[in-house]
């Protein structure tokens, strides 16, 4: 199984800290944070990355290179604007095939282990949802009994960032540059969706001061770069 990561972003909730340094590359305990994400990978046995960049890409690149000392073997998706989730996606498509695949927002920290997650068996994903977290009291999407995710009814949990992705999600865009929730929504609509409700560690590293917090409960430096 391969994973991608979404590090395209321009990370403007996280300025000034993103000025001159792209978010997947902010330190939380002493490590660029998609570092954490690279080594979880690794260690649940995903070695197969593709990584999307656009912003200070270079950057990027330079900082991760092949992947090699995360045990980790890294491709990368180029776009010169960012694409969105779903474009994203789309264009990695070659590099990532046709096979479900993990998908990893650079956003997210968690501790779950994405390789334990129930195969799809025909939807087109499986959501990692937590408990809603104070940015997000109103949560995103409804867990079902039997684990079916709905867009519709209450409670509603947050999605972490987290899925297990069936490439097909993202077949006939409306547009090169296209987020992922319409089309979750849709598939959902469809009954092709199903969930896991995480109860661990999960941190939505998207502000200044989220990543202070964490970087302060890891006994990490403050985050600048």
């Amino acid at each position: 199984m391969k994973a991608m990561i979404l590090a395209a972003g321009l990370g403007k909730r996280m300025r000034p800290l993103t000025d001159h340094c792209p978010k997947p590359l902010l330190p939380v305990a002493g490590e660029p944070l998609i570092g954490h994400h690279l080594r979880r990978l690794a260690g649940c046995g995903i070695e197969q990355v593709v990584i999307n960049v656009s912003y200070r890409a270079d950057q990027i690149i330079e900082t991760l290179g092949d992947g090699e000392r995360y045990g980790v073997s890294i491709a990368y998706s180029r776009e010169d604007e960012p694409l969105e989730t779903a474009g994203g996606i789309a264009k990695a498509r070659p590099l990532l095939g046709e096979e479900p695949f993990v998908l990893v927002s650079a956003d997210a920290f968690c501790d779950i282990d994405p390789s334990a997650l129930p195969s799809l068996e025909g939807d087109l994903a499986h959501l990692v949802l937590v408990d809603n977290p104070v940015h997000n009291p109103d949560g995103d999407f409804h867990l079902a009994a039997g684990g079916r995710v709905s867009s519709d009814g209450s409670p509603k949990l947050t999605y972490s960032g987290i899925a297990l992705i069936d490439p097909r999600l993202v077949n006939d865009l409306p547009a090169p540059c296209y987020p992922v929730a319409p089309l979750l929504r849709e598939a959902m609509a469809r009954d092709l969706v199903a969930g896991t409700h995480h109860r661990g560690d999960w941190v939505d590293v998207g502000t200044p001061e989220r990543l202070e917090a964490l970087n302060h409960r890891l006994g990490g430096a403050p985050g600048e770069r």
